[in-house]
């Protein structure tokens, strides 16, 4: 993975690119205004993450560029802002000041969500297998700026962590966290947008194992949620009891924790 800036940054994002690259493994490359194909031509590596002023892009030669923006999870924040409910959140059954992993972050879009639900007093936790991804996601979360203070603070809280969910999850005690969630990459895309589709040549599609579920169960002391299809045969294999939705294609499955065992 190359980290570089764009053609006109000044001092502080290229002092962010390079501390990006340092903590990635990733190969800091100055710009000097040489084209992004040019560039993985010559260091032989697909992906680049632009370091910019208000965030990070991630480029791959011939594939549309994908940059950070909250999207989706910027209106959800603002509705939770206002009082009003969501689905994820419902079936977690979140209070302010939970802490949750978020195993499968993407882009980070219900991290948002659960981070600005939890306040201050939460430990919001975002795991992304996708070394690239992960890069883009915490460079963003640290430095893209909306209009509205607490969703600013809201993306500045969440740690993000590169890597397996199923070794993070093996790495943690007992009963460390108040909700584990799964948002696991649909094998057949519900709608084919410019937002998602850049999304699907980076994000993890192989099933969820039994065993993540098994270890997201020991983790967790309130729930693990599987956000999938409505109807997916997935709820039933792993376990989970599905909370069905009038009028949306989504569902949410829900493993209540037994807090005695």
């Amino acid at each position: 993975m190359i980290i570089t800036t764009g053609d006109k940054a000044g001092e502080a994002v290229i002092r962010r690119a390079e501390a990006l690259a340092s903590r990635t493994g990733g190969i800091y490359v100055p710009r000097r205004h040489t084209p992004l194909g040019k560039m993985s031509r010559a260091y032989g590596e697909d992906d680049i993450i632009v370091v910019l002023d208000g965030g990070a892009r991630l480029v791959r030669p011939g594939e549309e560029p994908m940059e950070f923006h909250p999207s989706m999870g910027f209106i959800r924040a603002k509705r939770i802002l206002k009082g009003e409910s969501d689905p994820m959140l419902d079936a977690a059954s979140m209070d302010p000041g939970d802490s949750v992993l978020d195993c499968t972050a993407g882009l980070g879009t219900d991290t948002l969500v659960f981070s600005v639900k939890g306040g201050p007093g939460s430990r919001i936790t975002a795991v992304e297998s996708s070394a690239s991804l992960s890069a883009l996601l915490a460079e963003g979360l640290a430095h893209y700026t909306s209009n509205v203070e607490e969703i600013n603070e809201a993306m500045r809280r969440i740690q993000v962590v590169s890597g397996h969910h199923l070794d993070v999850l093996r790495s943690m005690p007992d009963r460390s966290v108040d909700i584990v969630y799964f948002d696991p990459m649909f094998r057949e895309p519900l709608m084919d947008s410019s937002a998602i589709r850049p999304l699907r040549w980076f994000a993890n599609s192989d099933p969820l194992s039994p065993d993540s579920i098994k270890e997201a169960v020991r983790v967790a002391r309130k729930t693990v949620v599987l956000k999938e299809k409505r109807g997916s045969g997935e709820f039933a294999r792993l376990g989970f009891a599905e909370e069905t939705r009038a009028h949306s294609k989504i569902s949410y499955g829900v493993i209540t924790v037994d807090r005695d065992k």
